[in-house]
């Protein structure tokens, strides 16, 4: 069941501090890394020379948002959780990019009251619509919020299947693995709350039914969940981030991923054009 959003709101508020620190380590790391090249390989250009706009939903510590204000983007960050906000904000300083940044303390299912239509170049929606108990109400309002191709909304989920695998292997849970099989929601350990979980197909249909067709669908974190122990995560990272981005594309392995990232654009005729 999904929580309530007051219960939301009081999990992701508390949690900041322990979310940054996940970001660090190994797991969070190639979760955003490789995230964040599969988003690269779908990237518009201005053709003008003039920044593209690219918009953070559920932004977080804003590590999504702040490569892409590196590459030259404007960056419209927005959560509601302040304490997030506070640490986007020192790290956009910290990476010389708080000019390029804006920040909007909000909650991410506001969005359609928050921009007009065809505001952005680029949506980065990771790691939100498994929280929310509509999840296709919020990609309706990143639909509208996105401009034309080749504009690209980027949406990360969690895996029903690397939930199963996550149960099995890492926990020895053999009756947690035979329940998600089919389940719709599981427990996210940062938070300790419910957490929705997806397919590649469940995703695919929630974009099409906002009038987003999908091009192209990717698997995060693969494999490296499951590396025995004598393997180090930190030492070998560049191997196994390498190793997973040669599996990312490849349906068997998209369907074991921990994650599923897909990258759709407006369906043809619906989009606003950029002004």
């Amino acid at each position: 069941m999904p929580a309530t959003q007051d219960q939301d709101n009081e999990r992701f508020e508390s949690g900041a501090p322990a979310y940054a620190a996940y970001l660090e380590t190994p797991e969070g790391r190639l979760r955003s890394d490789l995230g964040f090249a599969n988003l690269e390989e779908f990237l518009p250009q201005s053709a003008t020379g003039n920044p593209l706009r690219a918009l953070d939903v559920g932004c977080g510590t804003g590590e999504t948002g702040i490569r892409l204000a590196r590459l030259g983007f404007q960056v419209t960050l927005v959560d509601f959780s302040r304490s997030m906000l506070d640490l986007a904000r020192r790290a956009a300083e910290q990476a010389g990019v708080k000019e390029k940044v804006d920040l909007r303390s909000a909650d991410a299912r506001q969005i359609a009251s928050l921009f007009p239509s065809a505001s952005f170049d680029v949506i980065v929606c990771h790691n939100v619509l498994e929280f929310l108990d509509e999840p296709g109400d919020m990609l309706l309002a990143m639909s509208r919020a996105l401009r034309d191709s080749p504009a690209i909304l980027s949406v990360l989920v969690r895996n029903r299947a690397g939930e199963v695998f996550k149960a099995a292997l890492l926990r020895g849970d053999l009756e947690a693995a035979e329940m998600n099989l089919n389940a719709e929601w599981g427990q996210e350990s940062l938070y300790g709350g419910p957490v929705r979980l997806f397919t590649a197909d469940d995703l695919q249909a929630l974009l099409r039914g906002a009038s987003l067709d999908p091009c192209a669908v990717r698997g995060v974190r693969a494999l490296a969940d499951y590396l025995p122990q004598q393997i180090s995560r930190r030492a070998e990272y560049a191997r196994i981030f390498s190793l997973e981005r040669k599996l990312c594309a490849r349906p068997e392995y998209i369907a074991i991923s921990r994650y599923v990232q897909c990258l759709a654009r407006r369906s043809h005729g619906l989009g606003a054009k950029r002004s």
